[in-house]
């Protein structure tokens, strides 16, 4: 019988996906086929072993198969089992739609970008930075400096890996901060870190893949991985990181493509996830081909000392993908990240991105060159971590003596809540809603639906008069509800 949680995991994967079971399986089959590893005339596994792998019912697969034998794409030997057929029953069968397995009917949702959407006055669900925090005056110096310098900047494209004197800068910078053994070609400049994951999970998963995500995790990522098809696995993250014993057994048990991980001022639970488990956690993904995709934010945002090289900083055999973006505190509306990874990893990323947009717009890319190498911009990082810390320590204040419950991070953007059992989290949200007041509620960012209990609150967009007076609101709220 299968464990309880992915009980419940299967039961969110046809319910959230709008697609039943059996076409997602189909779907899984049709893309193993397609990547190779099913060749024409080899034996598929049998009912029971497939609906054991991907922990659904046994007449969920034998559906699947059926379904798969009548466009063509399978046969079956009597008393022996299913196999790859050569080709389609009739060219005019479409295999994916004849067994009823389009992925693109999924419905598409984002539960994080319809939150922040609502206008409110107490704005406590958006992790970006209060723009009266930005140096803005000084950013608008290095636009009229990059016109100057590119006077012929709006009429080209940059190239689609990005622009090549922004990679060799940020190739520099890696080397020398974090160590990391990376050169300007292991680059690949993204518009933003959402497109960067968007843009893995294209290319590694495929209907019914594992994929490991920690438990909770950011919202959104798990919303493109549920349009992927992809089985959501969760990982337990507490503030002294992962138990790699569990870790080791979802790899050999679930052979996942990928680990979508925040490990640095995680969002949202702010843990940073010590040295020594980076290290074990690489050999690891070796050790059972799982690639790593380390989602990176929040690193220059700490309190107290540098985190922890990255797991890329690890990494010899190139199964980590790195991202970081700048975003969230250097120039939110530039949109740059920098994506690094090993050929022939990034080949594909490359073309990815081609697909995309064809490359991250070269005004925005020199602007950020010149603006992050600044020496104006390490001051105001300094200023910017006493700023962000100073909102913690508010949003902390007006919770005392609430009975909630939380773990103070040591760096990042959110405060991660537990609130007794009596408060409905929904309700508080909704009446929240009504008085222009809004947050994240936990259960959109945990895999499985639940921590109906928790909830994340921003610190950092609203200004130190706006955070304490919403704060005290929301408490008063809920003390009514």
């Amino acid at each position: 019988m299968a464990p309880r949680g992915m009980t419940v995991l299967a039961r969110l994967a046809e319910t959230e996906q709008g697609s039943p079971l059996f076409r997602q399986v189909c779907d899984y089959i049709l893309n193993r086929m397609e990547r190779g590893e099913w060749q024409v005339h080899d034996k598929l596994p049998s009912i029971r072993l497939l609906a054991g792998e991907l922990q659904v019912h046994r007449l969920t697969v034998f559906k699947a198969y059926r379904a798969l034998a009548d466009c063509g794409r399978v046969y079956v030997k009597d008393k022996s089992g299913y196999y790859v057929s050569p080709g389609l029953r009739d060219e005019g069968a479409a295999p994916a739609s004849a067994a009823g397995a389009a992925v693109a009917t999924y419905a598409l949702t984002n539960a994080m970008s319809d939150i922040q959407r609502l206008p409110v006055e107490y704005q406590f669900s958006q992790a970006l930075i209060d723009p009266g925090l930005l140096p803005n005056l000084f950013l608008s110096d290095y636009v009229k400096k990059v016109f100057d310098l590119y006077p012929k900047v709006l009429g080209t494209y940059s190239s689609v890996q990005g622009d090549g004197e922004l990679r060799e800068t940020l190739s520099s910078h890696f080397r020398r901060r974090h160590k990391l053994q990376l050169t300007a070609e292991e680059l690949i400049i993204t518009s933003g870190a959402q497109q960067a994951i968007n843009l893995i999970a294209g290319i590694v998963l495929g209907p019914m893949d594992a994929v490991l995500v920690e438990r909770p995790t950011y919202s959104v990522a798990l919303d493109i991985f549920r349009r992927a098809g992809a089985r959501l696995v969760p990982v337990s993250i507490t503030p002294e990181g992962y138990d790699l014993e569990e870790v080791e057994a979802l790899m050999r048990r679930y052979k996942p493509r990928m680990f979508y991980m925040n490990p640095t001022h995680h969002n949202p639970t702010g843990v940073t996830v010590p040295a020594v488990q980076r290290k074990q956690m690489v050999e690891l993904a070796e050790r059972y081909r799982c690639l790593l995709v380390e989602d990176d934010p929040f690193r220059d945002m700490y309190f107290g000392a540098e985190p922890p090289p990255p797991f890329f900083a690890y990494d010899t055999e190139g199964w980590v993908v790195y991202i970081s973006s700048f975003s969230k505190y250097v120039a939110p509306g530039l949109r740059i990240c920098a994506v690094a990874c090993r050929y022939p990893f990034a080949e594909r990323l490359i073309t990815a991105k081609s697909l995309a947009d064809n490359g991250t717009p070269l005004l925005n890319q020199k602007i950020f060159l010149h603006y992050y190498t600044s020496p104006r911009l390490q001051r105001h990082l300094d200023k910017l971590r006493i700023a962000l810390q100073v909102h913690k320590e508010i949003a902390e204040e007006e919770l005392a003596g609430t009975g909630w419950e939380w773990t103070p991070p040591q760096g990042g953007l959110n405060l991660w809540v537990k609130l007794p059992e009596t408060v409905s989290v929904d309700r508080l949200f909704a009446r929240c809603l009504a008085e222009s007041i809004a947050f994240v509620p936990g259960a959109i960012c945990d895999p499985l639906g639940g921590m109906t209990s928790w909830l994340r609150l921003s610190y950092s967009f609203a200004n130190e008069h706006v955070l304490r007076t919403g704060i005290r609101r929301l408490t008063e709220l809920a003390r009514e509800v």
